[in-house]
């Protein structure tokens, strides 16, 4: 999956041994018990639950900026007024910031070209925050969303071509490999830090300042409609919207409901994604919920894939 995102993926890059550090940095995070905030990364898997294949992956960081500066930048307005031409000029700056720093983030959501349907990227992006929710204590109060960048045709990013890759000298695929094998501290060493005139940029890459790559258009309504908003940061690499939100006011986190099981039956209900488990054992599905007083009566094919039985307890969001 990591060889088909197209490039400007860091989360997921086609690099065995960068891999192989995330999925070790995951197990140390679900082994670990104590509830305190730290820098963790999660890596959920989307399973197949008849041929046991994965067909997509998505992560979750507990809380950015710890071991390495976060950077964004954020776009600005500067007014200034002349008094003697009578004339008033504004313009855009981009200003390298840490402000997102501290904040808990949802990433490498891919789910596998074959499977984009049936509302599976749902299933994958709303599990995240379900996640977060029966694991709170574990995440930090604000929550960004990055999302990727235009890439053209030939695998290169205008953002880039217009502003960082005129200081690192290297082009857009070299630096995006860079960054998701090796991290991000060669932005710190070598980007400029006073503000940019976006007049100052070429216009295919003032063109592409905030905008998602047209396979992320369907993630940002999806962030959109979970209470996410784009408050003028965008990522440094490819000039892709952040977006941010309060962690309680995400809506599948607000609205989630903690209930027992007391019966698995197939006799309907609403459709719902439904979590059960902590850390290792944690299992989000769809499935078909009946609430009955203060409990829920669950699907049997859902049940049996959470591995859940009456008495049990769940945790579940409607589908919207």
């Amino acid at each position: 999956m990591a060889k088909l995102t197209g490039g400007g993926f860091t989360n997921l890059p086609p690099d065995r041994k960068a891999l192989r550090t995330k999925l070790d940095r995951s197990d140390e995070a679900f082994a670990r018990e104590d509830g305190s905030i730290t820098d963790e990364l999660f890596v959920l898997m989307l399973e197949n639950s008849e041929t046991g294949e994965v067909r997509g992956t998505c992560q979750l960081f507990t809380q950015v900026g710890q071991k390495h500066p976060f950077y964004s930048y954020r776009l600005g307005t500067l007014t200034q007024h002349s008094k003697e031409l009578e004339r008033t000029f504004r313009a855009e700056m981009l200003a390298l910031t840490t402000d997102l720093e501290g904040a808990c983030e949802v990433g490498g959501l891919f789910l596998h070209p074959g499977e984009r349907a049936g509302g599976l990227g749902l299933l994958l992006a709303r599990s995240r925050y379900l996640f977060i929710r029966a694991h709170r204590a574990r995440f930090a109060d604000r929550i960004l969303a990055e999302l990727r960048g235009i890439i053209d045709e030939a695998g290169g990013s205008p953002f880039w071509d217009g502003l960082a890759g005129r200081f690192f000298g290297m082009n857009f695929q070299d630096a995006d490999q860079f960054n998701a094998t090796h991290g991000h501290q060669f932005i710190a060493d070598l980007m400029p830090k006073h503000p940019i005139y976006t007049a100052m940029l070429s216009e295919a890459a003032r063109a592409v300042i905030g905008l998602p790559h047209p396979s992320g258009r369907a993630a940002m309504r999806m962030l959109e409609n979970e209470g996410f908003h784009y408050e003028n940061y965008i990522d440094i690499f490819d000039g892709g919207p952040t977006m941010t939100a309060r962690t309680d006011r995400v809506r599948t986190i607000e609205s989630a409901r903690d209930c027992p099981v007391i019966a698995i039956d197939d006799d309907g209900g609403d459709e719902a994604l439904v979590a059960a488990g902590r850390l290792q054992d944690f299992r989000c599905a769809f499935g078909h919920v009946r609430m009955v007083g203060d409990g829920v009566v669950l699907s049997s094919d859902c049940a049996k894939v959470l591995c859940v039985q009456p008495d049990d307890r769940v945790l579940f969001a409607s589908r919207w």
